[in-house]
């Protein structure tokens, strides 16, 4: 049985605190925008997958999206799902391409301490050529950079330096150097920093 081309969805926002009554906004997606917002949370898993669409429920940025449930085959969703990207570790990492460094902590399930964007630390400081993303590129480069993971949510590869006291000295010597005093200010997280994420779209 073919997938449906067009899939009408109900969404309101989820509230884990307590009952209330939101709004329900009533949307049509496409298959490939609802399996895009279902790898996002399952990654690439097909059993997964195939269940959520059964289930026909989802939470996805604090958001419950929810439809009519409905049985995929395994070789038209397998068909559908070779659309989306794959993890490659051979993919060297390219810094022209990044556009992100998140920060993140030692936790069993690391938290997110700063997401730093290439804009904001692209600025040049005044009578500076360089700038920090430059130094910041530059130090993850010398180092042992390992690929990650794609990232179905953020359409990326995630390539993860994990620092240590010398990588992070150098950031910081970095950061003096060349950060804007508002990037300056954010990088206080480096202290309690464990790795870094670079984030490179597809």
């Amino acid at each position: 049985m073919p997938l449906p081309e067009t899939i009408p969805v109900r969404y309101t926002e989820e509230d884990a605190a307590y009952v209330t009554v939101r709004p329900m906004v009533r949307q049509t997606f496409r298959l490939e925008e609802l399996l895009d917002m279902i790898l996002s949370v399952a990654g690439k898993d097909l059993q997964r997958v195939r269940q959520l669409l059964h289930s026909g429920t989802v939470v996805y940025h604090f958001y419950r999206y929810s439809w009519d449930g409905f049985d995929a085959g395994e070789a038209e969703l397998a068909a559908a799902l070779a659309r989306f990207p794959d993890p490659d570790p051979s993919r060297p990492f390219p810094p022209r391409q990044c556009t992100n460094a998140v920060f993140d902590d030692a936790g069993p399930s690391p938290r997110h301490l700063l997401d730093l964007t290439r804009a904001a630390a692209s600025k040049h400081r005044v009578l500076h050529r360089r700038n920090f993303w430059d130094g910041l590129l530059e130090i993850a480069s010398q180092e042992r950079l390992y690929y990650q993971k794609y990232s179905y949510s953020r359409h990326a590869d995630l390539y993860c330096l994990d620092l240590d006291g010398e990588i992070t000295s150098r950031i910081e010597e970095a950061a003096s150097r060349l950060a804007t005093a508002k990037v300056r200010s954010a990088m206080r997280v480096l202290a309690s920093a464990a790795s870094i994420l670079f984030v490179c779209p597809r």
